[in-house]
């Protein structure tokens, strides 16, 4: 028999090996394997343990196999070995550990006994924070439910029955619908008591929360810093790493508004479920110093302290409300209500009696405080489908700013009631829906607006023309999508010249701009993980406040 190729020697060699290992006793009393011969009638060969067949590695044609094992390589006999621990691994009785299980466990023990020494657990804890969360605990209210649905109809196919054949509508002749109002399930008309839902029923407001709420404004004449010390302020401002992010309301906030008063930081805060929180930072009044109210049902669009009450909040909800907070009475009076659809309000006059409003439906109302009742004094109809911000100058209070839909208007409030109704000044140059248009605080002179094609414009006002010029316009990322709160470019109360705005950009930041254009700081932290589309500056002191889509509270504070 030719062979045409030498054989592979190592792996012949332990397939031999696994033959002479499986092999057992036969016909013998001393436990040695015995090979038999093909040929009946021979007699059978004995092998000692020593003597195996191995191949001859000068393996030629008609030359048989030395008997003799011979030193191998070592990685053979690393194979023989690991053979031999396997065989006796498979010999142990059921239950007990193989010499590889006990060398792991002995490895394991040796391991965490050095860990141990040097401490290693013990500094992971102490690294790692603990984190906790202020404001609103989680309510596990789920009631566990199964919903019975109808039965399936089978189709007409399945029924083996003929389609219906229906004719087709006739086509419209008018492409714009008017606005169906739909009647909401709202709060019953008149005050409804201020009781915080996070409290036990029947709980009375804090004290704390009625002292600071009444308490006496100081206002304080400060010169206005330069822009680099202005720079450098921002600079100082960080979020707290304590108590400086609470959960205040529910859902996602729609609104946030800052307590003119300086001793301490009181926020209010307004969600898409209607409720209002208020949280006050250096206290522990309700859940960590946060109180929840539901005065409306609805998204609460709108929020603002009176310059001339402070302590009067006015909030503004889509349920068609406008009510006032008196927290000396404990009740949200009710001072306008019309069907649906409140999108905006501002204060007409110096002493905030006069209120000015406006709906999605292109209606703007003046509401006077003083008189009875909970209507208008007037009601005007712009030349808009909707209105989706108004906003007062605040030094000629007569004229009124509107947001449309692509374009902002200046109106006269003396003359809303003539048939014309055509605006003082008009801005130019926005593509796509505005979200909001704002007068700077304290003259007036400029406007900043944000627009849904991505850019935030600054115009001049200082003359109210036929058309204000344009500034600057910067880019910015404004598209939000359906789950986060439309972003808007807000004043600083204390400058006429530097605004602040959320971001889309990661990792997630507010900015502040110059009228110029020209980027100030942006606000950034660790904790800060989500989009703050609302913001809002504090009045007096050097503190910004932010709002998340989850209902919490960002403070950035020197």
């Amino acid at each position: 028999m030719m062979v045409s190729e030498e054989p592979n020697l190592p792996n012949t060699f332990v397939k031999l090996y696994y033959m002479l290992q499986e092999m057992k006793p036969a016909n013998t009393e001393s436990g040695i394997p015995v090979l038999h011969s093909a040929k009946e009638g021979c007699k059978p060969k004995k092998f000692t343990p020593d003597e195996v067949l191995v191949p001859n590695p000068s393996f030629k044609e008609n030359q048989g196999m030395k008997r003799k094992r011979k030193a191998l390589p070592l990685k053979v006999e690393g194979r023989i070995e690991k053979v031999k621990e396997e065989k006796e691994d498979k010999d142990m009785q059921p239950g007990s550990l193989s010499i590889y299980e006990l060398e792991r466990l002995e490895n394991i023990r040796q391991n965490q006994v050095f860990l141990s020494s040097i401490k290693l657990l013990e500094a992971k804890q102490d690294l790692k924070p603990e984190k906790t969360q202020r404001g609103l605990k989680r309510q596990n209210n789920k009631v566990a439910w199964t919903e019975i649905l109808p039965p399936r109809t089978k189709s007409l196919r399945i029924q083996k029955k003929e389609a219906e054949r229906l004719p087709l509508p006739p086509e419209p002749h008018r492409i714009y619908y008017e606005v169906e109002r739909i009647e909401c399930a709202r709060k019953p008309e008149g005050p409804i008591s201020m009781e915080p839902i996070n409290m036990e029923e029947d709980s009375s407001l804090p004290p704390e929360l009625l002292k600071l709420w009444t308490e006496d404004l100081i206002k304080e004449e400060k010169e206005e810093l330069g822009l680099g010390e202005y720079r450098s302020t921002l600079k100082s401002m960080e979020l707290s790493e304590i108590g400086g992010v609470a959960k205040v309301v529910k859902s996602r906030i729609f609104s946030v508004a800052f307590h003119p008063c300086s001793s301490r930081l009181l926020m209010a805060a307004g969600d898409k479920l209607g409720g209002v929180g208020l949280w006050n930072l250096d206290s522990d009044m309700g859940d960590e110093g946060v109180l929840l109210f539901e005065p409306h049902v609805r998204p609460v669009a709108c929020m603002a302290f009176s310059r001339s009450h402070p302590t009067d909040l006015l909030t503004l909800s889509y349920d068609g409300t406008l009510r006032s907070t008196d927290v000396e009475k404990a009740v949200f009076d009710e001072v306008y209500r019309i069907k649906d659809g409140l999108r905006t309000f501002d204060f007409l006059s110096h002493d905030c009696s006069t209120l000015v409003t406006g709906d999605w439906y292109g209606d703007v109302a003046i509401v006077d405080r003083r008189t009875p009742g909970t209507s208008h004094e007037s009601l005007h109809s712009l030349d808009t489908k909707t209105v989706r911000c108004v906003h007062v100058h605040p030094v000629q209070k007569q004229y009124i700013m509107v947001a449309e839909n692509s374009i902002v208007s200046i109106y006269d409030a003396r003359c809303l009631k003539a048939l014309s109704r055509e605006p003082v000044s008009q801005l130019y140059g926005h593509s796509k829906s505005i979200s909001s248009a704002y007068f700077s605080p304290g003259t007036g002179n400029r406007v900043v607006t944000t627009c849904l094609d991505n850019n935030i414009r600054i115009y001049d006002t200082s003359e109210l023309t036929s058309g204000a010029p344009l500034l600057t316009s910067i880019q910015q990322n404004l598209y939000t999508g359906r789950w986060l709160s439309k972003l808007q470019a807000m004043w600083d109360p204390k400058r006429d010249d530097c605004f602040v705005v959320g971001s889309m950009q990661r990792p997630r930041r507010v900015q502040v701009f110059h009228e110029s254009g020209q980027l100030q700081h942006s606000f950034q932290d660790p904790e800060m993980t989500t989009v703050l589309s609302v913001t809002a500056f504090h009045p007096t002191r050097n503190a910004l406040l932010g709002g998340n889509a989850s209902g919490r509270l960002y403070v950035f504070t020197d």
